[in-house]
């Protein structure tokens, strides 16, 4: 990586097109690359046309496409023509991405063909000038206006002035959905982000060979910050999939592309160890003694490395809590994963770990230049809110200085609204949001997402959100594909189990045909199965009882309730908790 001296957007482009000139930068999973000597004219172009269109610096133009190598040509050409880039999540509904537009100001839409055909036909692009990320065509211009000629956009582009950028420039406006609320607009600076960029290098240094597999969207700071800006910065390639990441999608890229980094939510490698690893773990027999379960994992930390390409390296996880149950596996299956912690305030990483030096269930150490600190901690257990401070920390919201201000403390600490603890080496382990606490019955502090963790570790079900009442804790609980009937089939089981021992034991004492008792027996343990409606509340009580044996007495649920639907969610896949619980 080099240095750079004005930090923004347009000196990354300059430099990294000439020093890494050869090397690929972009591509598609299976397609033609478009190399980094291909990045400044490609940047360049998209500069000129907007200018052609009436773009000045300090405009916002707003970016709304899915994973591809011209979104990145895209937002460097909007910082090229001097103007604000606003991207948009693309799992946003129509309606949504109209407000952002609107509140925004964006003039300028690029946008991929297929979402410019989603927002025209939703009526939010009236007035808008629209241009196609694909191939630079013009969607759509105010009446009378055309686009330029190709040999007149070549012209541009040959003659284009750069417009001065300074770091403190704001970069982009990212609007978030949140879990609590409506979306706010982090204006983002070019020093927010690159300097963050560089902060990182504590956990993780690139080379010019590694290669990335992005998985996650590009208008998350997450994936823009770690998988997009380091690695134009590093030289580094990055691999995009033409589709949702699936089963059937991500294998075959994993395969072809065999990447040395991966970012991802935790809910990916969940599904994979609860799914996969788990169960055929648990039907080795050796596994059930402890003295052979440390090779085992690790084992199976080896064939999981494996099936993601066996080049892996770093192994990104954020945006959401890890499931212990999870992280403890690969921590023992020294698998190279690595934790973070951050918003989309601070750019967004604050804390991170190296892979293969995680303590478990932390979010790891400060990254370069940010410091840290657990405001007003509880004399008892060092609780408190986690606060930060550094050249990667938002200026404030777009146009909202109430909630700006509402943000910092008096002395200029940006406040996360996350309650965590620091250990006496600096590393942070978050407990949860502030404003999901539950102060329990004898003033307890309560963290949802901590039950929440008990409950998803049950074979029956997939997700949980838990919120407080006056009758005390409720989890809401999406079971798996057929819990029910599987809970149902072993309860099963376990009666008939009982009653074909007690048929054998009368068979024996009475000199009774065996077979007509057990057939009896079965017979009356189907019986007592009941109903469908009377199992599953069967399984919702003993996932209740499970999991309040697993809590502390003040945190256990009074009740459980079956959520029918997935719940709703963020872009980084957190339960959007203020819709819960519904009320009709």
């Amino acid at each position: 990586m080099y240095k750079l001296e004005r930090y923004t957007f347009p000196e990354i482009v300059e430099k990294s097109s000439k020093r890494y000139a050869e090397r690929p930068a972009l591509a598609m999973v299976g397609g033609a690359a478009i190399s980094y000597a291909e990045l400044e004219p490609r940047t360049r172009r998209v500069a000129a046309l907007l200018g052609l269109l009436g773009a000045r610096p300090g405009d916002r133009a707003a970016l709304v496409s899915e994973n591809r190598p011209e979104w990145g040509v895209a937002l460097f050409g909007i910082s090229r023509a001097g103007c604000i880039a606003v991207p948009i999540l693309t799992d946003f509904t129509a309606e949504q991405m109209g407000n952002i537009l609107e509140h925004s100001g964006s003039r300028l839409v690029l946008a991929s063909k297929r979402f410019a055909e989603k927002l025209g036909a939703a009526g939010v692009l009236a007035g808008r000038i629209v241009v196609a990320v694909e191939d630079l065509s013009l969607i759509q211009a105010p009446e009378g206006a055309s686009a330029p000629s190709a040999s007149a956009l070549e012209a541009a582009a040959a003659s284009l002035s750069v417009p001065e950028a300074s770091a403190d420039d704001v970069a982009v406006i990212v609007y978030t959905s949140g879990t609590t609320g409506l979306s706010k607009g982090v204006m983002l600076s070019h020093r927010n982000i690159i300097a963050n960029a560089e902060g990182s290098r504590r956990f993780i240094v690139l080379r010019r060979t590694d290669r990335f597999l992005s998985i996650l969207p590009l208008a998350h700071t997450y994936e823009f910050t770690i998988g997009f800006i380091i690695p134009m910065l590093a030289g580094s390639a990055v691999y995009y999939l033409d589709r949702p990441p699936s089963a059937t999608v991500l294998l075959p890229a994993l395969k072809a592309v065999r990447p040395t980094i991966v970012l991802s939510v935790p809910l990916v490698l969940e599904k994979v160890y609860r799914s996969s690893v788990k169960p055929a773990l648990e039907k080795i027999g050796l596994y059930k003694y402890r003295a052979f379960r440390g090779l085992l994992e690790r084992l199976a930390g080896y064939k999981l490395e494996k099936s993601f390409g066996g080049k892996i390296r770093f192994f990104g996880l954020g945006g959401a809590p890890v499931a212990p149950d999870v992280e403890s596996f690969l921590n023992r299956a020294r698998f190279p994963y690595s934790i973070g912690y951050g918003l989309t305030e601070t750019a967004p990483l604050l804390t991170g770990n190296k892979p293969g030096k995680v303590k478990v269930h932390t979010t790891g150490l400060a990254t370069t230049g940010v410091e840290l600190r657990i405001a007003d901690p509880r004399p008892d257990t060092g609780e408190g809110e986690i606060q930060a401070r550094g050249p990667n920390v938002t200026s404030g919201y777009y146009k909202d200085p109430e909630r700006t201000k509402e943000i910092f403390t008096e002395d200029g600490w940006f406040r996360t609204g996350d309650l965590g603890v620091m250990d006496a080496e600096g590393r942070i382990t978050v407990r949860g949001r502030l404003k999901t606490m539950i102060l329990g019955a004898s003033g307890e502090n309560i963290y949802p997402e901590e039950i929440e963790a008990v409950l998803n570790a049950s074979p029956f079900v997939q997700e949980s959100l838990v919120y407080g009442g006056d009758s005390g804790l409720t989890a809401l609980v999406q079971l798996k594909p057929g819990a029910a009937a599987e809970h149902a089939a072993a309860e099963l089981s376990a009666r008939v189990k009982d009653r074909i021992e007690e048929a054998e034991v009368a068979a024996a004492r009475l000199g009774e045909a065996v077979g007509a008792a057990i057939q009896r027996a079965e017979a009356r343990a189907g019986e007592s199965i009941g109903s469908a409606e009377e199992a599953a509340a069967r399984l919702l009580e003993a996932i209740r009882r499970e999991a309040n044996a697993r809590l502390a007495a003040f945190s256990r649920i009074q009740s459980v309730r079956i959520q029918s639907e997935p719940f709703e969610k963020t872009p980084t896949q957190k339960i959007k908790r203020y819709l819960y619980p519904r009320r009709d």
